[in-house]
């Protein structure tokens, strides 16, 4: 199922954790919308999101500083926030994998919802 807000006309969401977590969007909309929350508090993060960095956040899909491997996996959460953080529409394909390089590290991030790759992951994939 492809999940899709247009950042012109944000939809609101329910105030409980049923509503945000539990619903067809598995929580994809309420990370985004985090991100454009986070996008006119923090400024110095959202240059870096909109400059093509992959910063680190609160969910697995950032970077620090690069790593030896050539990628990493992300998880879906993490796309949707920093989408929100760069002012883009929301637009995630659930089960679909998305590979974004990291414009300062050039590594790799494979973002997925695959719950089981991303606890096998180590982050220096």
């Amino acid at each position: 199922m492809r999940i899709t807000a247009s950042i012109n006309n944000p939809p609101s969401i329910g105030p409980t954790w049923e509503e945000r977590w539990e619903g067809p969007d598995k929580g994809l909309i309420c990370c985004w919308l985090n991100g454009i929350e986070r996008s006119q508090t923090d400024f110095a993060l959202a240059a870096k999101a909109r400059a093509g960095e992959l910063p680190a956040m609160g969910w697995k899909g950032g970077l620090d500083k690069p790593i030896k491997a050539k990628s990493k996996i992300g998880a879906h959460y993490y796309l949707a926030t920093w989408q929100g953080l760069r002012g883009e529409d929301l637009d995630i394909e659930q089960g679909q994998d998305v590979h974004i390089q990291c414009a300062r590290t050039g590594t790799t991030v494979i973002y997925t919802d695959d719950i089981k790759r991303l606890g096998q992951s180590t982050g220096e994939e």
